[in-house]
C-alpha cells in the first residue's frame, strides 16, 4: 500500500498510543472502501451494458447452436456485462419467448459462471497507487463528451478506477490487523477449507453481491492475511452464496425463472462440493502458474469454473430433466397478473424492455386467440361463443394499460439510442394490437350479433372466400408477431410482400359480392353490406399486423414497404 497517499493513512490513525486499534477507522475504512468498490462496479458494468446491449439480445439468441457455442456466448457476454442475473434474465426471456429451450439455455446460464470470473481477474491487479488518476480521467472525459459514446466510456473508466480505490480503502483499513492476535487466529481457522465456504456462502448470501466478496477476500490476500487454501474456500462460498440470490430473485416468477435459478444453484453448490477435498490441489496448480496471491486465487477462481462447466456441458440432458422435475409447469392461476414486468429491472431499461416484449406477447396471445375464434362465432355461432370473444378484450385492454404504463416509466430512465428505438417500436407494437382487439370487439363482435339478431345466412361460396380472407388475416398476424419477438426482418418483409396479395383477394370478394347481389335469396342486400363490413374490418386488421410487422424493419427501408 502506498504511504504516501495522506487520504488512505488509515494505517497510522488506526493504532491508538496505547498499541490497540481503533476499531471506528478500520470498520468505517472496511465498509467505506466496500461501497465505493461496489459504487465503480454499478458505474463499470452500467457503462458496459449501455454499450452493448443493442447486441447482446441477438448474439445469446443467435448462438446456441451448440452446447459449446452457448456456454461461449453466456462466458462471453457475461464477462462484458459483468452479472450473470442480467444473462439469466435475457435467458428466461428466451425460453418464454420460444426463441430457444431450456437445454439451449442451460449451457448460456453454466457459462455465465465463467464471465464472473473476470471481476477476481480485474481487482486481482495491483495499480492502486494509479487509481485516483483513473478516476480523474475517466471523469473529464465524461464531463467533457461531445456524444454519448464518449460519455459511456468515461462512465466506464472512472467505474474502474472506483474499484481500485475501494480496494485500496479497505486494505489500508485492515493493514492494523496484520499484528491483532484475534483477527490472526480467525484467519488461522480459515484453513479449514468448509469452514472458509461456509463464510463465504453466508457473507454473499447476506450482502446480496458475490463481487463483494470476491473484492474482500483479494485484498485480504493482497495484504498477506489470508493462506491460498483460505482464499481459495471463501470464492467458492462466494460461488454458492450468489446462488441464493438468484433463488430469492426467482421468488414469485413463472417456472422458466426458477428454473434458470435452480440450474445456477446445482452448478454452483454441487461445483463446490466437488472441489473441496481437492482445494490443495488446486493450490498447487496456481501455484505453478505463479503471480501474487491475489493473481492466483483469481487464477483459481477461474480454473473451477471453467472446468465446472466444460464437466456439467456433459450433462445437458440430464440437468434438464432434474429441474424441470423440481419446478414442474404449473397453471396459471390469475391470468392477469403480470408475469413478468418487474419494477426492480427499471434500473436496468435493456432488461426492462426485453420483460415488456415478454408481457406483450401474453397480450399478444390474447389477439391471437381472439382472431382465431371470431369469424366461426362471426358467421354460425351463437351468443354465447360472441361473448367468450369479446371477454378476451377486456383482458386485452388491462394488459395494454400496465404495459404502456411500464413503457412510460421505462422512457423516464436514461436510455441509449437503441434502448430509445426499441421503447418507441413497443409502444407502437402494443396500441396497434390493442386496436386489432378492439376492431374485434367493437365490430366484428357487433356484426355477428346483428347476423343472429336477423337470422342471415352467409352462402357457401362467400364462406370460402371469407374464410380464406380470414387465414390470410391470421397468417400475417402470426408473422408480424415473429418478426416483432425475433427482429426478424425476413418476416417482416413477407408481411409487406402480402399486401398486393390482400388487396387482389378483397376485389375478388368485393366482384364476387356484387354478382351476389341479383341472386334470389332473402336478404340478399343486407347480406351484402354484412359480408362488405366483414371483410373491411378484417382488411383493417391486416394493416395493423403489416404496420407491426414493419416495426423490424430498419427505417430506411419502411418507406418502400
Amino acid at each position: 500500500m502506498d504511504q504516501t497517499w495522506g487520504l488512505l493513512a488509515v494505517t497510522e490513525t488506526a493504532v491508538d498510543s496505547s498499541d490497540g486499534i481503533d476499531w471506528f477507522i478500520v470498520v468505517t475504512g472496511l465498509f467505506g472502501g466496500l461501497a465505493v468498490f461496489l459504487f465503480g462496479m454499478d458505474r463499470m458494468t452500467e457503462a458496459l451494458r449501455v454499450a452493448v446491449s443493442s447486441r447482446i439480445r441477438f448474439a445469446l439468441a443467435r448462438m446456441t447452436k451448440n452446447r459449446f457455442l452457448g456456454a461461449g456466448s453466456g462466458a462471453g457476454i457475461t464477462a462484458v456485462i459483468q452479472s450473470s442475473s442480467v444473462t439469466t434474465v435475457l435467458v428466461v426471456g428466451f425460453i418464454s419467448s420460444g426463441v430457444m429451450n431450456l437445454s439451449q439455455a442451460i449451457p448460456v446460464i453454466l457459462g455465465a459462471n465463467i464471465g464472473t470470473t473476470i471481476t477476481a481477474q480485474v481487482v486481482a491487479f495491483s495499480v492502486s497507487r494509479y487509481a485516483l488518476l483513473i478516476v480523474a480521467i475517466g471523469y473529464a472525459l465524461a464531463f467533457f463528451a461531445k456524444s454519448d459514446k464518449r460519455t459511456v466510456q468515461g462512465n466506464l473508466i472512472m467505474g474502474l478506477g472506483l474499484i481500485f480505490f475501494g480496494m485500496s480503502v479497505m486494505g489500508a483499513a485492515m493493514d492494523p490487523l496484520r499484528s491483532y492476535e484475534p483477527f490472526i487466529d480467525l484467519m488461522a481457522a480459515m484453513k479449514n477449507p468448509l469452514l472458509a465456504l461456509l463464510v463465504g456462502l453466508v457473507f454473499t448470501a447476506l450482502v446480496q453481491s458475490s463481487s463483494a466478496t470476491t473484492g474482500i477476500v483479494i485484498v485480504l490476500a493482497s495484504e498477506g492475511l489470508i493462506t491460498p487454501e483460505a482464499g481459495i474456500a471463501l470464492i467458492l462460498g462466494a460461488n454458492v452464496g450468489t446462488s441464493v440470490t438468484a433463488q430469492l430473485a426467482a421468488l414469485g416468477k413463472p417456472p422458466e425463472a426458477v428454473r434458470a435459478a435452480v440450474v445456477h444453484t446445482v452448478f454452483n453448490l454441487v461445483g463446490a462440493l466437488a472441489w473441496l477435498p481437492f482445494v490443495g490441489v488446486l493450490v498447487g496448480m496456481v501455484d505453478s502458474i505463479g503471480g501474487p496471491l491475489a493473481r492466483q486465487i483469481a487464477n483459481a477462481h477461474t480454473i473451477f469454473n471453467v472446468v465446472n462447466t466444460l464437466v456439467f456441458l456433459a450433462f445437458v440432458a440430464q440437468l434438464e430433466r432434474l429441474v424441470v422435475r423440481i419446478v414442474p409447469d404449473r397453471p396459471e392461476a390469475e391470468p392477469l397478473r403480470l408475469k413478468y414486468l418487474d419494477d426492480s429491472l427499471l434500473k436496468t431499461p435493456t432488461i426492462a424492455l426485453e420483460r415488456a416484449r415478454l408481457e406483450l406477447l401474453r397480450m399478444t396471445s390474447r389477439v391471437q386467440t381472439m382472431l382465431g375464434d371470431v369469424l366461426p362465432a362471426l358467421l354460425d355461432g351463437p351468443a354465447e361463443a360472441l361473448n367468450q370473444v369479446e371477454a378476451l378484450d377486456d383482458e386485452v385492454d388491462d394488459l395494454h394499460g400496465q404495459i404502456i404504463v411500464y413503457l412510460g416509466r421505462v422512457g423516464q430512465r436514461s436510455l441509449s439510442s437503441g434502448s430509445t428505438n426499441e421503447l418507441i417500436r413497443l409502444m407502437e407494437a402494443t396500441n396497434n394490437l390493442e386496436a386489432i382487439g378492439d376492431l374485434i370487439e367493437t365490430n366484428l363482435i357487433t356484426l355477428g350479433r346483428h347476423r343472429l339478431a336477423n337470422d342471415y345466412r352467409v352462402s357457401d361460396s362467400s364462406r370460402q372466400m371469407i374464410e380464406d380472407y380470414h387465414r390470410q388475416v391470421s397468417l400475417a398476424l402470426d408473422l408480424a408477431v415473429a418478426a416483432l419477438v425475433q427482429a426478424d426482418e425476413e418476416e417482416a418483409r413477407a408481411v409487406s410482400r402480402m399486401k398486393k396479395k390482400m388487396k387482389a383477394k378483397g376485389h375478388a370478394i368485393a366482384q364476387h359480392n356484387l354478382s351476389r347481389l341479383t341472386a334470389d335469396e332473402e336478404h340478399r342486400v343486407e347480406l351484402y353490406r354484412f359480408e362488405t363490413d366483414v371483410v373491411a374490418n378484417l382488411q383493417r386488421i391486416f394493416e395493423f399486423a403489416r404496420r407491426t410487422a414493419r416495426l423490424a424493419i430498419p427505417t430506411e427501408e419502411q418507406a418502400s414497404s
